[in-house]
């Protein structure tokens, strides 16, 4: 009794069938299983059919928390309501940093809102892949999405401490003063960028290394420093400022600033450095992310 042994079909004759097979079934998605690119790249498509995990993800973590606490959505205003507060007094009353022709209140509200995203961000995005390890070694899913849900939720926290700025601009009379209101976004935006980034690189290291998570305190203490939330960028020495722009928050809230106080615009140069770095954060923790990302599963 002889068997006969069918040829196995070559990479071409396969890819055809496929093609054949999603025209037929033009609802049904068919996944083919590729290496790993290594390029600093986002499969928006895939990213569209898991939007629904997406906004789960989300969910889950906006629901968590605030799940189980005493004051909930309060902590989103009591936050940058007493920092504020304790600025005023440490830096504003007794430093007395330089602040330019805004309140010192409203300069130093208008700061502390979208540095507390910031770090909120960053924090929650460097932990993301360990933080959900379940998830990570047992089904598949795009891995960006962990990261990017972590820098997404604190959104929700900066919404809600908006109404602190509003508050303290009401009252000193301090409101927009021209059309640079409708650029806020654009800054804030920047801030995602950069937070994304970091968390992209950040969020590797922490798979590997487990004492990542325990230095980034020390970063995110002196950033504020760094960044203009205290006092007015534009108040400081020159050469100062062009080397503070290496930091991209410095032009995030420079730019915030401006937009919503009035303030004195930035200077093109600085914001363009600190644009550029952010974008190379942002490729660059995005290409370490997907040059490690096939080993998470392993190394986690």
């Amino acid at each position: 009794m002889s068997t006969e042994v069918k040829p196995r079909p070559s990479e071409e004759a396969l890819a055809e069938r496929l093609d054949d097979e999603a025209h037929l079934r033009p609802d049904r998605r068919i996944v083919v299983i590729r290496p790993a690119t290594r390029w600093p790249r986002l499969d928006i498509r895939e990213l569209w059919h898991y939007r629904e995990l997406m906004f789960r993800l989300v969910w889950r973590d906006i629901v968590v928390r605030y799940k189980q606490t005493f004051l909930g959505v309060l902590w989103a205003v009591l936050v940058p309501a007493l920092t504020t507060t304790v600025y005023v007094i440490v830096f504003g009353k007794f430093a007395n940093f330089p602040h330019g022709n805004i309140a010192y209140p409203v300069l130093t509200a208008a700061g502390v809102i979208p540095m507390q995203y910031f770090v909120a961000a960053t924090t929650s995005s460097s932990t993301s892949l360990t933080a959900n390890l379940t998830l990570v070694t047992k089904v598949y899913f795009p891995r960006i999405m962990l990261p990017l849900a972590a820098v997404l939720v604190p959104l929700v926290d900066f919404a809600i401490g908006l109404s602190v700025l509003a508050v303290v601009m009401v009252i000193f009379g301090v409101g927009p003063t021209s059309a640079a209101v409708l650029l806020a976004p654009a800054f804030i935006g920047l801030a995602i960028v950069t937070a994304l980034g970091i968390g992209f690189l950040l969020s590797t290291m922490t798979a590997r290394w487990r004492d990542v998570p325990y230095m980034l305190p020390v970063f995110l203490q002196i950033l504020p420093l760094t960044s203009g939330v205290m006092y007015a960028m534009n108040e400081i020495p020159e050469k100062w400022q062009w080397i503070f722009s290496l930091n991209p928050m410095s032009a995030v809230i420079a730019g915030w600033r401006w937009a919503v106080l009035g303030e004195t615009a930035p200077q093109l140069g600085q914001t363009a450095v600190s644009v550029t770095v952010a974008v190379l954060l942002f490729f660059g923790g995005l290409a370490v992310f997907r040059s490690f990302e096939p080993k998470f599963a392993d190394t986690i």
